[in-house]
């Protein structure tokens, strides 16, 4: 594998080369037509005046934002990225088989972190991975995919974003992304601004064409709307073909690190036949993405691309036989006549383990529940990420209060039953409470209730059978596992010491 990520190093150097002359020349032009200032050319005893001068100033300014722009990426890159697609961080207690199969994939892939764990609030199907190296990785899933993978789905996706991690695919597609982006977004303000400032444009091509040099400039003023025009579609091009030869490498990873190829095989193919389109999608993430996130226009084939053709990734994972190994995907691909070029020495690093068999489905009468449970799943890890509370009635509802609920007791709508909220909940809702009254003063303000005393003794009763989580008033949140047997609690914040009601 130590082949593969220097061959990725390799085209990586090169095709961020490329983007980096790419941003350098569009300076040079727009420096030209923005900087008029000539520089005399003595050509066969006739001088022309060429205004070189703007562009080695445009030119210069494009490295340092090209430098800039590096930083950026290098260091807060991920968290650009997380922000735009609009992925939340979640913890374990808020989707555990989620964190469960992420810890397994990061011990069969031998990194010696565990990436953070987001997920994207967006019915559509989909995920990806960014980072600047495998100890600042993070991998997003949208909560969509996430309701509707079974377990070996979810291991193959999530195996696939581990592949990315492991050939260093994720730091240099983040910075390609916000590259492209910053090409697009000069070259748009530079049009832009051009058309804008037509009258001072004019006013300068005037004064310039009485001088030697004026035919030259205004050759270059052209030449520089036209590559203003051309370098994003340039530039998108590079940014594509560089995601695409990725993924056929991390489908592979996948197959390796799971011995489950129809694992991923069948997880594509729900995504491929999903219609919906992602709600929050930027042109300059969607390549970083395990699937083509665009569902019609341009972008869905051609040129224009994120991926490779999905149907072609499934057929080359479903014709592998015997052994979960790179040299046997390498086979597959040429079975099926697949322009897929696994490096040498992953091929032969090792022979493979046996493709295992699936792991025991639920039958086909269970299967509706269980999708529902998915859903609620991943609909509830949400809500946690919001700071909701939930609570367990003695019938078997789970009850979600948002985190402004202030009253002291909930009725369940099924069994009708009281439940008191726990003390330490209460006592922050009802602080978050008083600081949205102080925000937005209500028109008929409400007498503030009073705050528990830091000396009282605080209770919470236990939910049998499940995890059971309440905040102290200090704002220490404690969770207690479903066999916790102790009748009392110590807060490791401010020491105070709270009593477990239905404890042994």
């Amino acid at each position: 594998m130590w082949e593969a990520i220097r061959a990725n190093k390799r085209k990586s150097v090169f095709l961020a080369a490329a983007m980096f002359m790419l941003m350098v020349g569009l300076g040079f032009f727009i420096g030209v037509s923005l900087f008029p200032a000539s520089m005399d050319i003595d050509v066969d005893g006739q001088t022309y005046s060429v205004p070189l001068f703007g562009g080695v100033l445009g030119a210069l300014a494009a490295c340092g934002v090209w430098a800039l722009l590096t930083v950026t990426a290098l260091f807060s890159g991920g968290a650009i990225l997380m922000a735009a697609s609009g992925a939340r961080k979640i913890e374990k207690e808020d989707h555990p088989q989620l964190f469960n199969v992420v810890e397994e994939m990061t011990i069969a892939s031998g990194l010696g972190s565990m990436p953070a764990v987001y997920i994207i609030d967006d019915p559509a199907l989909n995920a990806f991975a960014t980072g600047r190296d495998p100890q600042h990785a993070a991998v997003a899933i949208t909560s969509g995919l996430l309701s509707r993978l079974s377990r070996d789905q979810l291991q193959g996706v999530i195996a696939h974003e581990m592949g990315h991690i492991l050939n260093r695919d994720i730091l240099f597609m983040q910075m390609l992304g916000v590259m492209a982006g910053a090409i697009v977004m000069i070259s748009d303000l530079y049009v832009r601004g051009l058309f804008y400032s037509s009258g001072g444009g004019r006013r300068r091509s005037r004064s310039s064409s009485r001088g030697k040099g004026g035919q030259a400039q205004a050759l270059l003023l052209v030449l520089g709307l036209v590559f203003a025009v051309l370098s994003p579609i340039f530039a998108q091009l590079i940014y594509l073909a560089a995601s695409r030869r990725r993924e056929y490498l991390a489908d592979a990873q996948s197959a390796v690190l799971t011995r489950y190829p129809e694992g991923l095989a069948s997880a594509l193919e729900l995504i491929e036949q999903d219609s919906q389109q992602l709600v929050r999608l930027n042109r300059n993430i969607a390549p970083m993405f395990i699937c083509n996130p665009y569902k019609r226009g341009l972008s869905a084939a051609g040129l224009m691309r994120t991926h490779p053709p999905t149907a072609e990734r499934i057929r080359i994972l479903r014709t592998m036989a015997g052994a979960a190994s790179f040299a046997e995907y390498q086979r597959a691909s040429e079975r099926i006549g697949a322009e897929v070029n696994v490096p040498a020495s992953a091929r032969a690093a090792e022979a493979g383990a046996p493709i295992r068999a699936a792991q025991a489905e639920a039958p086909r009468a269970e299967k509706h529940e269980q999708r529902k449970l998915q859903w609620r799943q991943a609909t509830d890890a949400l809500r946690g990420v919001n700071k909701f509370m939930f609570l367990t009635c003695a019938c078997g509802l789970r009850l979600k209060l948002p985190p402004d609920f202030k009253k002291e007791k909930v009725t369940c709508p099924r069994c009708r039953r009281e439940l008191a909220l726990p003390v330490a909940a209460l006592a922050a809702a009802r602080s978050l409470g008083d600081t949205l009254e102080r925000a937005t003063p209500p028109s008929q303000p409400e007498p503030r209730r009073e705050q528990p005393k830091a000396q009282e003794t605080l209770s919470v009763k236990r939910q049998p059978g499940a995890w059971t989580s309440f905040r102290c008033p200090c704002g220490q949140v404690t969770n207690l596992p479903p066999g916790f047997q102790a009748p009392a609690v110590q807060c490791p914040q401010c020491k105070r010491s709270i009593r477990i009601d239905g404890a042994a």
